[in-house]
């Protein structure tokens, strides 16, 4: 199966997942992943309380109608069931559009992350035109770093936050 756009322009799919564009819809399932520390605890701003989760859910769909582009809530193609969310949204330090994804720990270790990333990376540069994408992860989060390695994200910087050396990847789109 392709992992080009289906279902829609913005319905992505990949051999195992179908993403769609985050929706009020996913909000039940948004709170449960942001509210876990397994998931959470690491990302950027931690764990999140029900009424942080909305007010994020409120900012990606803005983030959709302003850049043509955002978070995707990631579903196993089988039975629909949630499994975690991948996409791109602006970083607060200014750093550009930013890929991100957080699986459910039992999502983990079978190569959806790659999946729904990759996805996520390819619409950027190739339907919404974005031509450099970064990501960061902290030096100790292997699985993480091995995602970003994988779709073809490059190491290009580092900074420390919080007392952890978090690591800069850049995608950048060949020229036509």
């Amino acid at each position: 199966m392709s992992d080009r756009p289906i279902l829609g322009r913005l319905t992505l799919g990949t051999g195992r997942l179908v993403l769609r564009p985050v929706s009020g819809a996913d909000l039940p399932a948004l709170i449960a992943l942001k509210a876990d520390p397994r998931v959470f605890a690491v990302m950027l701003g931690g764990v999140r309380l029900p009424q942080q989760t909305m007010a994020e859910l409120a900012e990606d769909i803005a983030f959709w109608a302003r850049a043509g582009v955002g978070m995707w809530s990631a579903r196993r193609r089988a039975d629909g069931r949630f499994v975690g969310i991948a996409g791109i949204m602006a970083r607060p330090d200014g750093l550009g559009p930013a890929l991100r994804f957080a699986l459910w720990p039992e999502a983990r270790g079978q190569g959806l992350a790659r999946e729904a990333a990759g996805a996520a990376l390819r619409f950027a540069h190739e339907e919404a035109g974005l031509p450099r994408i970064v990501a960061v992860a902290r030096a100790d989060n292997i699985a993480s770093r091995l995602v970003l390695g994988g779709i073809g994200m490059r190491e290009t910087g580092a900074f420390t936050r919080d007392g952890y050396e978090m690591l800069i990847y850049r995608s950048e789109r060949a020229p036509a």
